[in-house]
Order: structure tokens, then sequence, then C-alpha cells
């Protein structure tokens, strides 16, 4: 079993940064995946970013490529998703995801997911 807890969120000015963590405890595998997802009012929850607990592998949405930075840390068991050159169309709730072995874009690849954070860039 493993928990995941979401910080990080909040609002900010489009162009902003913000960063988001994900402290997970109980049982993880160094090379399965960690997901981040968004899910906007209204929409689908869409990938964002992926990486190995190893931080040896990411994949990132191509909406975010270039902006977004996923990394982890095997000491505080917390996987991070730095956002830089927000944009309005960024707003949504982010979750973070845990134990995905392949698929990694897709939500049904994990098995665990956070409670969410809200991210809200204003214009």
């Amino acid at each position: 079993q493993v928990h995941l807890a979401e910080s990080g969120g909040g609002l900010v000015q489009a162009g902003g940064s913000l960063r988001l963590s994900c402290a997970a405890s109980g049982r993880t595998f160094s090379n399965r995946y960690m997901g981040w997802f968004r899910q906007a009012p209204g929409k689908e929850r869409e990938f964002v970013a992926a990486i190995t607990w190893s931080g040896g592998i990411t994949y990132y949405a191509e909406s975010v490529k270039g902006r977004f930075t996923a990394s982890s840390d095997n000491a505080k068991n917390t996987v991070y998703l730095q956002m830089n050159s927000l944009k309005p169309e960024d707003t949504a709730v982010y979750y973070c995801a845990a134990e995905a072995w392949s698929g990694v874009r897709g939500p049904d690849a994990y098995d665990y997911w956070g409670q969410g954070t809200q991210v809200t860039v204003s214009s």
C-alpha cells in the first residue's frame, strides 16, 4: 500500500512558477514510475509528466515540455514537479500517482493516487 500526499499548489500570475511536491509513504519500487496528472473543470484527467524513482527516465506531455521538470528524491521519498512559465491553461487540480510499470501516459497504469492540489494561474 502506498499513500501519496501532494502539496505546493496555489495562485500564481501567468509567467510565474510553482513547485509541487508528492510525498510517498509505503512500499515503492525504484524501477516503477511516478506520474503527474491534472484535471481542469469539465475536462478529463490528462497526463503531465512521469518519472522513475531513480530519476533516470522522464516523460512529458507536449503541452508542458520545456516548462515543467519532474524530479525525485529517494532519500525523502518525494517527487517534485517544477512548473515554470505558467499559463492560464495550466489551471487545474494536479495529482500525483504511483507505481506504473508501463503505459505511463494513461491514468489506468497507476495503482495509487494523491488527493490533488489546486493550481490556479491568473492572466
